[in-house]
């Protein structure tokens, strides 16, 4: 088992930045590909970005590319999520997983989920 807990939310203007943490905790946390998803209003969960257990492998979405880069920290057993450059259309909220397969941006492939934060862009 492993528990995830999100923290960094909050309110932005569009152009700035924000980070996100994930703190896993359980057994062998280290072992897990994490990834962030999010969830806009009305809309369906849908994947951001990716790190594989080693971290020497990330992916992204091609809505946040070149924006947003996801990073761990195994020592800490923590994942983070850099924000940078938002937009209005990033409001969401942001869920961490963990899966047992690196390089997945299906839903269905992760294990474990945190509660998620909230992230909402001003324009």
């Amino acid at each position: 088992q492993v528990q995830l807990n999100e923290s960094g939310g909050g309110l932005v203007q569009a152009g700035g930045s924000l980070r996100l943490s994930c703190a896993a905790s359980g057994r062998a946390a280290n072992v897990y590909a994490m990834a962030w998803f999010r969830q806009g209003p009305g809309k369906e969960r849908e994947f951001v970005a990716a790190i594989s257990p080693d971290a020497f492998s990330t992916y992204y979405a091609d809505s946040v590319k070149g924006r947003f880069t996801i990073s761990r920290d195994n020592a800490k057993n923590t994942v983070w999520l850099q924000m940078n450059n938002v937009k209005p259309e990033d409001t969401a909220v942001y869920y961490c997983a963990a899966s047992f397969w690196a390089g997945r941006i299906n839903l269905e492939d992760y294990a474990y989920w945190g509660q998620g934060t909230q992230v909402t862009v001003s324009s």
